[in-house]
């Protein structure tokens, strides 16, 4: 159902995750390759940020358990299990070559302007769109429930909406307020912000809708059944990326204090942002980017929610993971 509410504060909480880290940090929120890194390559660079992601499950089971989705059924056949285990590679591979996912590249990249950026989102978007309606179709594509149109406004609760708010104003107040008084340039400071940033992303997948595969694959529903489409994650763009947007240029990162820019991060020496251009565009970088609209598509699920359902379906998680990783050996 269209969640009005829900999105809009859950994407503000994802432009507080992501934004802060590169504010705060001097890094890009890619989820993706963080994820890789846990396994591959562990530092403080990446544990805080899964770790965060991973603890954003518990306040949202205490205080507002009706936002965790109800997932599909863990894998039970091994046909099921080679599904899963093929998504997850098809998403690994994809990202990795594709040099990120929905977060580095369509909530990070394009509110830095990155015409790289711009080009992966176009194609892992218009993959994922065409292969869920013509490839997954009205098998893919579920119904809402008593056959009430999937565009129809839905609203929360009195308690969902004061944990939601509570959330948002909580991030807000902390990147703004507490971070820039309470904490240096240092290494524990980086790490300490790194696990804060991750909480607020996962809250904002939770609350957005993005953590829910069904929600994200009627997102691409308009083209066969205008009646499973739902509008929701369109308000992304608006409260995820706009804000994200505007940060960025009134940040102006790298350019001297006397134009108006931010010489260094908050809690950093310097910035670590991506430096490859369109010019470094070569084949697998766009099939990257198209494998994994391929994966997106087909199952609903991408790096940073595929952490969350890992949690709730270790079963699932299991398998997924195992393809993810396999994906970003080859």
């Amino acid at each position: 159902m269209f969640t009005p509410i829900n999105t809009s504060l859950g994407a503000l909480l994802l432009f507080q995750g992501s934004s802060g880290l590169l504010l705060h940090n001097g890094k890009v929120f890619g989820i993706s390759s963080l994820l890789s890194g846990c396994v591959f390559n562990p530092s403080l660079d990446n544990l805080p940020i899964i770790a965060g992601l991973v603890s954003s499950l518990g306040p949202v089971y205490l205080f507002a358990p009706s936002l965790i989705p109800a997932y599909p059924a863990a894998p039970s056949s091994w046909e099921s299990v080679a599904t899963t285990l093929g998504l997850g590679l098809l998403v690994g591979w994809g990202t990795k070559n594709g040099r990120g996912c929905t977060s580095g590249h369509m909530l990070c990249g394009l509110s830095r302007l990155s015409p790289r950026s711009l080009i992966a989102t176009c194609l892992f978007f218009a993959t994922a769109l065409l292969t869920a309606n013509f490839v997954g179709g009205k098998d893919l594509i579920p119904p809402c429930a008593d056959g009430i149109p999937c565009y129809t406004p839905t609203y929360p609760s009195t308690a969902e909406l004061t944990f939601m708010a509570s959330a948002t104003a909580l991030a807000t107040f902390t990147n703004h307020v507490l971070i820039p008084r309470l904490l240096t340039r240092s290494e524990k400071s980086r790490a300490l912000f790194s696990y804060l940033a991750g909480i607020q992303f996962g809250l904002g997948l939770l609350i957005a809708g993005m953590a829910d595969p069904a929600k994200v694959i009627r997102f691409f529903a308009w083209m066969i059944d205008l009646s499973r489409f739902d509008p929701s994650l369109a308000l992304i763009i608006l409260f995820g990326i706009g804000p994200s947007l505007l940060s960025y240029l009134s940040a102006k990162p790298g350019q001297p204090a006397n134009k108006g820019g931010k010489e260094k991060p908050t809690l950093s020496e310097s910035w670590s942002l991506p430096t490859a251009t369109v010019a470094d565009i070569d084949w697998r970088y766009v099939a990257g980017a198209v494998a994994f609209g391929l994966g997106w598509g087909l199952s609903g699920v991408c790096p940073g929610p595929a952490v969350l359902r890992a949690v709730v379906q270790p079963i699932w998680g299991s398998v997924w993971m195992g393809g993810y990783m396999l994906g970003n050996l080859l």
